[in-house]
């Protein structure tokens, strides 16, 4: 006889943000004029998502928090024996790592909540129900994120994944201009490859393992572990059928989730869909949706690791491709957004880099440099955000910038932090920590070549952000004395209306930004 275990509490990162949605829905059918109040239901349903994630970074030594367990004999092909031949497998489980990527995706939601706070508390009778629609899109989206990061069967890692990604295509055509329109649709366009992609990963590991869990154990019942042909040093690597056939779901999940990491050659939605949309939505792209891909291939190697599966090529491959066509267009842009954009591309490939080593070692160097890359990326996208504010025109060109340290100090205090810890230079220490981390798995692997290959892009990459950074800290051109007070008394004219929401958030990202800089081991320490 089976049974089902589950514990409400540890669902809670996941059922908050569901529990916001219903009640933005609902506080609109009563009073559809509001335009705050979704996004603050919205606001506190993320942030109450972060703290519910908090009780997970405690834990340690392999040790989980886990519900939606099923128990039974011979439950399930894979499931883990316990005691008197009962098998036990838990379709939700968050360890430390799970936890720290949830809360990085719950911060990053709230942050982006707060850059998209309405300037007035009510619609007028002629506008659109934009508001509502987006909060609910948000928090969709940021539960999808949620769950596949804790996700263990292939239903609901696949459901969970997609509820991520599909959200975020509609809220890139929510403004709809053309721009956007045409950003949306490419990114639908890919997505769809990428589910496919992703469905036929998953049609194969349940062929070569006969289990619908993404559990170790399920891997291990393809077959077991990859076998080395005796031959003294230079062995060659001959895995069993089905152990070769979970090698090739693997490397199909890793191209489906490819397009959702912008790696090249799936990279092809980024640069349109971010420049199409607001700022806001193109940084949930940049963060939240990055942390659900890396989140749902981590659950799949994790898994796989259990074989002793040897360094993928294609990984290797996709890294140097995708670090080195996103560092070269990104020193072509003088758009700040698209700058962004192939920043995201050249980091995705140092994101992906460490997992060349299938173990505990790459996963965890991954899930680091991942958060290092979505907490600088938060802090200069909010300033961006800002800065539109100031000067709407204009606001997204390098030029835009020139003499920002002037004008506004704390705000190019927090934008130079952020580029130096994306280019890995100090004072963004974090951005250093994360590069060598990234290169460890690498080195340890034997990958010559493309520890090479990373440390040219490393080069590379610190040219595209020096490049903005040295118009923040360099004044206008033939500005004279009396120029700095008049431009810095305008800006403080158009400052009084500044959304607070969207100063709040710019502060929160930037705290977060200065505690990991200045204490990087506090980051290694919650990835355990």
């Amino acid at each position: 006889m089976n049974g089902l275990a589950i514990d409400y509490a540890t669902l809670l990162p996941a059922l908050l943000p569901v529990a916001g949605l219903v009640l933005v829905l609902a506080v609109d059918l009563v009073n559809p004029r509001l335009r705050r109040v979704p996004y603050a239901i919205a606001g506190l349903a993320a942030l109450g998502a972060a703290a519910a994630a908090v009780p997970g970074l405690a834990l340690g030594g392999g040790s989980t928090r886990e519900t939606f367990c099923l128990t039974g004999r011979d439950v399930a092909a894979g499931a883990a024996p316990t005691i008197d031949g009962v098998s036990q497998v838990c379709l939700w489980q968050a360890d430390a790592l799970g936890g720290t990527l949830q809360l990085a995706a719950a911060i990053s939601a709230l942050v982006c909540i707060a850059l998209a706070w309405p300037a007035t508390r009510r619609r007028r009778p002629a506008d659109s129900t934009r508001e509502p629609v987006e909060a609910v899109l948000l928090l969709a989206a940021l539960a999808g994120t949620v769950v596949v990061a804790a996700s263990r069967d292939v239903g609901t890692w696949l459901i969970a994944l997609e509820l991520a990604t599909l959200p975020v295509i509609a809220l890139v055509a929510l403004s709809g201009r053309r721009s956007a329109v045409a950003g949306a649709t490419q990114l639908l366009v890919t997505s769809l490859v990428s589910f496919a992609l992703l469905v036929l990963g998953v049609a194969l590991w349940f062929t070569a393992t006969g289990s619908p869990f993404l559990t170790p154990d399920a891997a291990l019942s393809s077959g077991g572990a990859f076998t080395a042909a005796p031959g003294g040093p230079s062995t060659v690597v001959f895995p069993s059928t089905s152990a070769g056939v979970v090698g090739l779901a693997t490397v199909l999940v890793i191209a489906g989730v490819g397009f959702k990491l912008s790696l090249v050659p799936f990279h092809a939605w980024t640069p349109t869909a971010y420049a199409g949309s607001s700022v806001p939505i193109a940084t949930f792209l940049a963060t939240v949706s990055k942390v659900a891909a890396l989140a749902a291939l981590l659950v799949v190697l994790r898994a796989v690791a259990a074989l002793g599966t040897p360094a993928l090529l294609s990984i290797a491959v996709l890294a140097s491709l995708s670090m080195t066509l996103g560092n070269v267009m990104a020193l072509r842009q003088d758009d700040v957004v698209r700058l962004l954009a192939w920043s995201t591309v050249a980091q995705a490939g140092w994101v992906v880099l460490p997992l060349v080593s299938i173990s505990a070692l790459g996963v965890g160097a991954s899930a680091t440099y991942l958060l290092t890359y979505v907490v600088a990326t938060l802090v200069a996208f909010a300033v961006v955000a800002v800065t539109l504010q100031d000067r709407p025109g204009d606001g997204r060109s390098i030029a835009a910038y020139e003499g920002l340290w002037q004008r506004h100090p704390w705000r190019a205090g927090a934008l130079a932090l952020a580029l130096t810890s994306l280019a890995g230079l100090p004072p963004g220490v974090i951005g250093l920590v994360g590069k060598v981390t990234a290169l460890r798995p690498v080195v340890a692997e034997g990958w010559v070549w493309l520890a090479v290959v990373a440390a040219v892009n490393a080069v590379i990459g610190v040219a595209v952000y020096l490049r903005w950074l040295r118009a923040v800290i360099t004044a206008p051109d033939g500005e004279s004395d009396g120029e700095p007070d008049i431009a810095r008394a305008r800006s403080g004219a158009r400052s009084g209306r500044r959304r607070p929401a969207m100063v709040a958030g710019l502060v929160l990202a930037s705290a977060v930004l200065v505690v990991v800089s200045v204490q990087p081991d506090l980051l290694l320490r919650l990835l355990g």
